[in-house]
């Protein structure tokens, strides 16, 4: 069956029209749930401080089937270097131009169209659709798609079968799917020294210098080798900073931060056991602070993996990919209420830039593609 291309082509374009600059939802949310609630969802929003989330659910049977995902978009910046205005979708050498369209708004009206089409050809007997949506994931995400998992947990909800549609694709629409996602640790760390007269060294503790040895050994420290799943964890520095803007001064501190995107090789714990070690070794003093804002997690292979595979394969004639690079998602949280979580979305290569777009087959070929996965995972 082929998806109705005026439908979703009108819903996309309304998605765009709202300002939804995260973790404000400008009526986007609002407006989805009203639409699914027209085509026969049941809505639950779980809204927390200033965020808008929303659970809508079709059938009472297991498994559960759900879509998940964001409607909050980060801010155009400056409107006047766009080609149009990007809060209207517009079209420009073959391709649809829209602050949010590739992240991740026209996968959200994808998948909305795809569930309404399918719902209207099956019955839902023997499983269940769910929609997770939230208006928070670009910023904080601290009360977003964290509310919905809560709410979920509090409930015993477990969803057999999660598809995030985030841009997971690099070249062509289907060429890759993320499977896993890296950790996230980042560290800020002030290297205490004494401070003094620059021309008396004897009499002071450079920071700078002190610090130089074990900045040395952490960034040519090789934290493992990766697997077959993740590639080598990462530590990169951000920030290093000291000094009073003068000189003649040997500054008393040195702040620096710094971020691991780690493997399922590594803990957090394990991570700042070794750092420690580092600067310890070293004899510094010094005060740290840690953040971990994201787990390592890992999808294997499973009927979900297996679907939507098969279902890229058959609709866009392309061999998809198995990755796990790239930033954290909600699928860090979503992991804890999921048997079997995958993300596959738009191109990501205009995401948060300046004329944000998609090609426009694109637009079609992933509702297509969403709807002919929810039609495999029926049987």
């Amino acid at each position: 069956m082929e998806i109705n291309k005026n439908k979703l082509l009108e819903l996309t374009k309304k998605l765009i029209t709202f300002k939804s600059i995260s973790p404000h939802q400008a009526g986007c949310l609002d407006y989805i749930a009203s639409y699914l609630k027209n085509i026969g969802f049941e809505i639950l929003r779980i809204d927390r401080e200033n965020t808008c989330n929303l659970f809508a659910t079709i059938g009472n049977k297991k498994p559960i089937f759900a879509f998940a995902g964001h409607i909050d978009v980060v801010p155009a910046g400056e409107i006047s270097k766009w080609d149009s205005d990007p809060f209207t979708m517009s079209e420009n050498n073959g391709k649809f131009v829209g602050r949010g369209i590739a992240d991740m708004k026209a996968a959200v009206a994808s998948f909305i169209i795809a569930a309404e089409e399918y719902i209207n050809k099956n019955s839902l007997n023997n499983h269940s659709i769910a929609i997770l949506l939230t208006s928070d994931e670009e910023s904080a995400a601290k009360d977003g798609t964290t509310a919905i998992v809560d709410y979920l947990k509090q409930k015993n909800i477990i969803i057999d079968y999660c598809l995030l549609g985030e841009p997971t694709s690099v070249n062509n629409l289907g060429d890759v799917i993320k499977n896993g996602r890296r950790g996230s640790l980042t560290a800020t760390i002030e290297i205490i020294g004494k401070q003094g007269h620059i021309a008396y060294p004897e009499l002071c503790h450079n920071p700078i210098h002190l610090f130089t040895n074990a900045l040395y050994e952490l960034i040519n420290t090789k934290w493992d080798n990766g697997n077959e799943f993740f590639p080598s964890t990462q530590m990169q520095f951000a920030n290093l900073n000291s000094g009073l803007g003068v000189d003649n001064v040997i500054p008393r501190n040195l702040f620096a931060n710094f971020n691991f995107r780690y493997n399922n090789l590594h803990t957090a714990d394990s991570l700042k056991k070794q750092v420690i070690e580092i600067l310890d070794k070293n004899k510094l003093l010094y005060n740290i602070n840690w953040n971990e804002s994201a787990k390592p997690f890992l999808t294997e292979s499973g009927k979900l993996l297996n679907i939507i595979t098969q279902a890229i394969q058959e609709t866009l004639q392309i061999t998809t990919q198995l990755k796990t690079d790239g930033g954290t998602s909600d699928g860090r949280f979503l992991k804890d209420v999921c048997l079997e979580l995958l993300e596959f979305g738009m191109v990501n290569a205009s995401i948060h830039q300046i004329n944000e777009n998609i090609p426009k087959d694109d637009l079609h070929n992933l509702a297509q593609t969403y709807y002919n996965i929810l039609n495999k995972l029926k049987t």
